[in-house]
């Protein structure tokens, strides 16, 4: 199937992808909806497997990825550590239920 379009236009998807996985690295956990943090999950993964190579390639294109430097030194010095003997699966959903507004399904994405 692919990918999920989540209603947005290209750019604005991608855009705010990107600013997700950013935040999550950050904060370490952030609150969104499910069908975003899927999404993320996907991204996240790949970006701390992309981290585990440890080299300068890796580290580019982690930062063509991640808008924030900080957080691509912190993922590269700090989360990547924490992963060494994990083979995948370094994020977790939880649900915490539905949103007032819109009844959208809402969880707590976080590194595991």
């Amino acid at each position: 199937m692919g990918y999920r379009k989540l209603g947005l236009n290209t750019g604005h998807r991608q855009a705010m992808l990107r600013n997700l996985v950013t935040s999550l690295f950050r904060h370490k956990r952030i609150q969104t909806t499910q069908a975003r943090a899927k999404e993320v999950k996907t991204i996240a993964d790949r970006m701390v497997t992309l981290a585990k190579q440890g080299d300068l390639a890796a580290r580019r294109q982690a930062l063509a990825y991640i808008y924030d430097e900080q957080v691509v030194r912190s993922l590269f010095n700090d989360i990547v550590p924490r992963y060494t003997d994990r083979t995948g699966g370094y994020t977790r959903i939880v649900k915490t239920g539905q949103r007032k507004g819109d009844a959208a399904s809402v969880v707590i994405l976080e590194l595991v």
